[in-house]
């Protein structure tokens, strides 16, 4: 699928019909989501440059994923997708920066994306250049809203840790915490990889030689800086929680072993004085003894308070 955004327009859907197609005067933005071969090698064929494969956009290497060729600058940056759904996880994003134009290559449904296209009519998208920093501005402000929903979940979770019922579940409290985790790491991770991407961009001719473009960009450095310590605290506290969960869920089983423990010492001794008056022995006084019934209740009552009254003196109950 191949989007484009013309000046003072919305994004828009582009079909590739003829050979040998360019790209119009007025397009600032070439937005590629899961290309088919034909777009890619129609869009190479139109601007002069090779668009990095599935493999160069994977791999962790600098070289594969921020240079710059044929007057060209490639940055490939690893995002967030999916974040509020089940199974969150990082996808590539390459940007290009080529005569004029911004070409992004991409294979899943991105927000920031999304939230951009729908508001560049409204501001004033003149170039590739400045589609470039409002889409790295939308991709900022995404991830600090992710990071704001994590802290808000993580809040209501510390709450429920802290003022659960007593002998409550702790599973659901453990897996929103888990999630939470993912989430902020998966944040963190893609905030990092911004950052470099963001340090690469100056280079570029189109940034570099314009005094505003390079403020712009420095300021998103800025905010990705602070947004990735923000996320390192956070996760921070979501492993606090999860040790105090883990902690609290030890001291209630410690606490339910001790009463058993308690019990089983309390009812021992009655067990025993049961066991030898049941053994029905002929030379055994109290068989005959007619208050041997009520004295062998007393005891065992006895037998069975001392140890509780012992384990209460003692500070162990």
């Amino acid at each position: 699928m191949l989007n484009v955004l013309r000046r003072g327009q919305g994004a828009a859907r582009l079909e590739l019909a003829e050979a040998g197609w360019s790209p119009d005067s007025d397009i600032v933005w070439l937005d590629l989501l899961k290309p088919t071969r034909e777009e890619e090698l129609a869009v190479e064929a139109a601007l002069g440059v090779q668009l990095p494969t599935v493999e160069e956009m994977e791999a962790l290497e600098p070289s594969s994923r921020l240079y710059q060729e044929n007057g060209a600058t490639f940055m490939t940056a690893t995002l967030l997708a999916r974040s509020h759904q089940d199974t969150p996880f990082a996808t590539p994003v390459t940007f290009v920066l080529a005569k004029g134009l911004l070409v992004t290559l991409r294979y899943e449904e991105l927000r920031a994306f999304t939230v951009f296209a729908d508001r560049a009519p409204q501001g004033a998208i003149d170039s590739g250049t400045e589609a470039l920093l409002g889409l790295f501005d939308a991709i900022v402000e995404r991830l600090a809203q992710i990071l704001d929903d994590m802290g808000h979940k993580v809040e209501e979770v510390s709450t429920l840790v802290f003022n659960r019922p007593r002998a409550g579940n702790f599973r659901p409290l453990l897996t929103g915490l888990a999630q939470a985790q993912s989430v902020t790491s998966l944040t963190r991770n893609s905030l990092v990889s911004l950052a470099r991407t963001l340090g690469f961009a100056i280079l570029a001719h189109e940034i570099g030689g314009d005094p505003n473009c390079r403020a712009h960009l420095e300021a998103l450095q800025r905010d990705a800086q602070s947004l990735t310590e923000h996320a390192g605290q956070q996760s921070s506290h979501i492993t606090f929680l999860l040790d105090a969960a883990l902690g609290l869920i030890n001291i209630e089983q410690n606490g339910i072993i001790k009463f058993f423990s308690v019990v089983a010492v309390a009812f021992m001794p009655p067990t025993l004085v049961a066991s030898i008056y049941g053994m029905n022995f002929d030379v055994m006084p109290e068989l005959h003894w007619a208050s041997g019934y009520p004295f062998a209740l007393i005891l065992m009552l006895v037998a069975g308070v001392v140890p509780v009254v012992w384990f209460k003196r003692r500070g162990w109950l």
